[in-house]
């Protein structure tokens, strides 16, 4: 495939192998010239909530929203990038770009995005060759910070025209906006002609369609007009409709009494039945990103404007609703245990009848007296108080989560290392479900069985978002220990997609090695740890406007 042989490190030569560039080589492309490149001002002189900086209370670093880097070295004196912490490459970086150009897809001569995984010794290939949305993505943000943007916007105009296809599941249409979960090339090597084939779900395990690809490729849409400063392509009129046609589908009205998004199971990363059916946090984080995206690039033409309307009011609510119902840190859960049920009218404390008996008995354990969390699932008679990763992650990074909650996010990591991060990092989610309760929430499901998989299983992949948490919260120092973690295995081990058991010890019982996105996000981990400018690309700074008044507790005092 193309590319197998080039050097990662794009601007040491084009062609350059892995054998024929020397250490001082290596060592050299770290002291090349940093760029002083005025950033265009893009959409965010249009959008109605200010980006400013990342304006953090407690030792957040400022402007890298404001930055414009493209693959190189930002200027920035930061802890990740002074001389006192200058950026050593780790052998295993070299290895992991060739790693993860072997993965690159091509068709018609382009690079379109890369395969799942490319594990030769695996005798069943399933769809783990095919181009997956929210598996390219760190692949994307490593290839942005490297300087090499074509492949992304190749990517977003090929699954930008799959989502005019007409979808269909058995009899039912899908709705117009909804974006593939994949895709491959087909090659037709008699008539020499590429062809793309998307699955929108009708081939996934469950047959549910993916909510989060179309809000990936919005904040992919997003990461690339900030990397490049390339304004043309956002504001396209076939990439507006594509944007109107995803915000379409989330913001359509119903008999919905919450601002949040009702979701079935296995819709987004864990895309397999883990009693996440309802708001699921992952979503409701990713939905609210989108939404801040969308509002700093779309036009404020005739067809733009009502969404830069709806959107605006819909963000007040559902920030207002995350940050008041979905936060748990060790006060709300003292008054959730004394909470009273039964009540009725608008004065109830209890809003949604939680049965202060339902809350099971790790999180009491669990919960730190300084440290606090978005919890999994919040519904009438329900709250699901297992901790996600991702939407946690991404609550920080999009400021769903306020400054002060994103700190007691960053207590509890630190806090609950050994639960969360263990021998290798990060937990998708936390505690697995076992015995009973996991034959009655996953259907017995051989692959999520207890700290595997999607239950409790650790995933390399959400190393970039811890580490992107880390810089925009001032704790880089978490992110290095972290990455210290993976560097011991990963290269080791093969790249495998998961580890299992209650420390991460053990490589996945079905793990695909040469995972894509394992790679990947160690590349992107590393790169913003060297130039922490890059976090600009996937980082949104605080609306104030935004901000409830919210009781304090004891776990936000620093």
């Amino acid at each position: 495939m193309e590319g197998t042989k080039e050097m990662g490190l794009r601007n040491v030569s084009s062609h350059c192998s892995i054998s024929e560039m020397d250490d001082y080589d290596l060592l050299r492309l770290l002291d090349k010239p940093r760029l002083n490149i005025e950033r265009q001002r893009s959409f965010d002189e249009r959008s109605l909530i200010s980006e400013l900086s990342i304006g953090l209370t407690r030792g957040g670093l400022d402007n890298f929203e404001s930055t414009y880097s493209p693959g190189g070295r930002s200027g920035f004196e930061t802890p990740a990038s002074s001389a006192r912490n200058s950026f050593e490459p780790h052998p295993m970086v070299a290895d992991a770009w060739e790693a993860l150009r072997r993965s690159l897809v091509h068709f018609r001569g382009q690079p379109v995005g890369t395969i799942a995984a490319y594990d030769h010794a695996s005798e069943e290939v399933l769809n783990y060759n095919q181009v997956f949305v929210r598996d390219f993505v760190p692949s994307a943000l490593a290839f942005l910070m490297n300087g090499e943007p074509d492949i992304v916007k190749n990517f977003l105009l090929k699954t930008l025209c799959l989502q005019g296809w007409e979808k269909r599941i058995d009899r039912f249409k899908l709705g117009e906006g909804a974006m593939p979960a994949s895709f491959k090339v087909h090659q037709d090597p008699i008539r020499k002609l590429d062809t793309l084939v998307a699955d929108f779900g009708e081939s996934a395990i469950g047959r549910v369609a993916p909510v989060d690809s179309g809000f990936w490729w919005i904040i992919l849409l997003r990461a690339y007009t900030k990397s490049t400063g390339d304004l043309s392509l956002a504001e396209t009129p076939d990439c507006q409709k594509g944007m109107r046609l995803i915000l379409t589908l989330c913001l359509s009205e119903g008999f919905d009494t919450f601002p949040t998004l009702l979701c079935a199971d296995g819709c987004c990363m864990i895309d397999r039945r883990m009693g996440i059916y309802g708001y699921p946090i992952e979503i409701q984080a990713l939905f609210f990103m989108v939404l801040r995206c969308s509002l700093a690039m779309l036009k404020p033409d005739a067809e733009g404007k009502e969404f830069i309307e709806r959107i605006v009011k819909r963000l007040h609510a559902l920030s207002y609703h995350m940050r008041s119902y979905f936060w748990l840190d060790f006060q709300q859960l003292n008054d959730i245990y004394r909470y009273k049920t039964e009540e009725y009218s608008h004065t109830a404390v209890n809003k949604f009848n939680v049965i202060p008996d339902s809350i099971p008995e790790w999180v009491f354990e669990f919960m730190p007296t300084r440290g606090g969390y978005f919890i999994g699932n919040v519904s009438p008679a329900r709250m699901d108080f297992r901790w996600f990763a991702l939407g946690n992650c991404i609550a920080i990074l999009s400021s769903l989560a306020t400054p002060e909650q994103s700190m007691a996010i960053m207590d509890l990591i630190e806090s609950r290392w050994e639960e969360l991060v263990g021998e290798m990092p990060l937990k998708i989610s936390y505690p697995a479900i076992e015995s009973h309760e996991w034959r009655i929430v996953t259907g017995c499901d051989p692959k999520n069985t207890r700290w595997s998989y999607h239950n409790g299983g650790s995933w390399p992949v959400l190393l970039w978002l811890l580490t992107a948490a880390c810089i925009k919260t001032g704790r880089p120092q978490i992110a290095r220990r972290a990455i210290e973690l993976a560097e011991s295995r990963l290269l080791k081990d093969n790249w495998p997609e998961y580890y299992d058991g209650k420390l991460g010890k053990y490589i996945g019982k079905q793990a695909r090695k040469y995972q894509t996105w394992s790679i990947a996000g160690y590349l992107v981990a590393k790169m913003m740890l060297e130039d922490p400018s890059h976090l600009g690309m996937i980082s949104l700074e605080e609306d104030k406007q935004m901000k409830p008044v919210l009781k304090r507790s004891s776990s936000w005092t620093c």
